[in-house]
């Protein structure tokens, strides 16, 4: 049986699965945070590693007497972890969702050349959250610190060190570090040097790099203990959060979008090429089934609807009542959800706004409908740029908001596409097992592919399908361009 892991922002989920993706088990354990004014958001390793112990016993206890053969892990996307020469963790992980290095990733930009330079250097643009921009914070903020790295790793890298000793990352996650060369896939030693002078610190400190069917290692026996598995169990090379759920929904072939509403809310589609975007708001990164994955992520999804009703005093079993009950555009009422800064459009300082209130349609439904419609225009601008404005025929939608039947009504009708669920939540949880089971066969020499993996173990729910209402789609039309409009006049014009 197989393994997957998904260590996220607000906890750590566990799914065991046997060879056709069924579910055997499940586990999940809360993580704290640490938030500060400056937009610091921050977490200790330490607890990504506790959360991962009680959420994987919770799972094998489920199943009783089953050999799990080969475990994968999935991680939030962009953390910093950096080891001293004892490989004991320096600091609290910067997390990709921290604005507070915005100025570092401003200057690196300019270091490196502008938006054309970096693309030329190493395939994208950086923006603030993405790794990169931490090292120099540590080098400006926090020198003594700096000066005790040995070790960089990203959040999943840190967990399948703890599982097996090794220091290792791959080619999906590497991609958001912004020091890494997503067309040559290696790491680029060129935008180290510009923050540690050259002194080579930094390129020593960087893991191996593993292609997907390669292997971290196995469990240390003292873990495989701990957690009630084989010390023979193999441990894959896993990935991102946001290439582990593309290969969890068969985002592994060229035609599938995955649009992903969680804490933070991203849109991607498999491509064989690596993508260029000037302006940076679509990532090129690569994926950790082979091809590209280009991204777009926003850094305000369900946490800003979630807000919402909580200020209003409503459940989220109120959520899909609003939306049935209002009508495309919140009769007016237009919010733009930057209650953490954002990623894209790059406006890290940026505050939420309420534009269009007026005595009539400032009602909690409108409200609520106005939050779900500015965070979905924002993501929803971001698949336009991945597709060329292209209509996509499908896409898969995954994440705390996609269980909102409503939710997934109004992406249809915005979109004109197919929204489908698919049946096993955890995505994540799932990429990170079928990327397991990948690294398990090939290691055994067992042909197979990504797509005869997917094919098996992702399903659609029969449940979580929605049609779009095309006589909708002029008006969703019309309040996405009073979105952008406010949007260019309030930030974009300033900036």
């Amino acid at each position: 049986m197989y393994l997957g892991i998904d260590c996220g922002t607000q906890g750590t989920k566990a799914l065991l699965i046997d060879e056709d993706g069924r579910p055997l088990g499940r586990g999940y354990a809360r993580h704290a945070l640490i938030e500060r004014e400056n937009g610091a958001r921050e977490q200790e390793p330490r607890w990504w590693v506790d959360a991962m112990r009680e959420a994987v016993k919770q799972a094998v206890a489920q199943a009783p007497g089953v050999k799990v053969v080969a475990l994968g892990v999935s991680g939030q996307q962009h953390g910093l972890v950096v080891l001293d020469e004892n490989r004991q963790v320096i600091r609290p992980a910067k997390l990709w969702n921290d604005t507070e290095t915005a100025p570092q990733n401003a200057a690196l930009v300019e270091k490196l050349g502008g938006a054309q330079g970096c693309l030329d250097k190493i395939g994208l643009v950086p923006l603030t959250g993405y790794t990169v921009s931490k090292l120099l914070w540590m080098k400006e903020k926090e020198a003594e610190n700096f000066g005790r790295i040995r070790h960089i790793l990203l959040p999943h890298d840190y967990l399948n060190f703890w599982l097996t000793g090794e220091l290792c990352a791959e080619y999906g996650d590497a991609s958001g570090s912004a020091f890494f060369d997503v067309r040559a896939r290696d790491w680029s030693g060129e935008v180290l040097d510009l923050i540690d002078g050259g002194s080579g610190q930094l390129r020593a400190a960087l893991p191996r790099l593993l292609k997907p069917e390669e292997i971290v290692g196995t469990l240390r026996p003292e873990v495989a203990a701990e957690l009630g598995l084989s010390p023979e169990c193999i441990v894959s090379s896993g990935g991102g959060d946001n290439m582990m759920g593309a290969i969890g929904t068969g985002n592994v072939k060229e035609g599938v979008v995955t649009l992903g509403l969680g804490t933070s809310s991203t849109v991607y589609s498999f491509c064989k090429h690596p993508v260029a975007d000037v302006t940076g708001s679509v990532a090129s990164f690569c994926s950790s089934s082979g091809g590209w994955l280009p991204l777009v992520c926003t850094m305000n999804a369900t946490n800003v609807v979630t807000q919402t009703w909580m200020l209003l005093g409503k459940s989220v079993s109120e959520l899909d009542t609003a939306l049935t009950t209002t009508q495309p555009g919140a009769d007016g009422l237009t919010f733009l959800p930057f209650l953490n800064g954002e990623r894209t459009p790059d406006l890290p300082r940026a505050k939420g706004s309420l534009v269009g209130i007026s005595s009539t349609n400032f009602t909690p439904e409108n409200l609520i409908r106005a939050s779900v419609e500015g965070v979905s225009f924002g993501v929803l601008a971001g698949l336009d740029l991945i597709l060329g404005g292209k209509t996509p025929h499908v896409i898969f939608a995954i994440g705390g908001g996609a269980r909102s039947k409503a939710w997934r009504q109004l992406l249809a009708d915005a979109t004109g596409a197919t929204i489908q669920v698919p049946a096993e939540e955890e995505a994540g949880c799932l990429g990170a097992a079928m990327q397991a089971i990948y690294a398990y066969r090939s290691v055994n020499g067992i042909s197979t592919s990504f797509t005869e993996i997917a094919d098996r173990c992702v399903r659609i729910s029969a449940d979580g399908v929605e049609t779009p209402h095309e006589n909708r789609r002029a008006a969703y039309r019309v309040a996405m361009d009073v979105y952008k409009a406010a949007l260019d006049e309030l930030y974009l014009k300033k900036n």
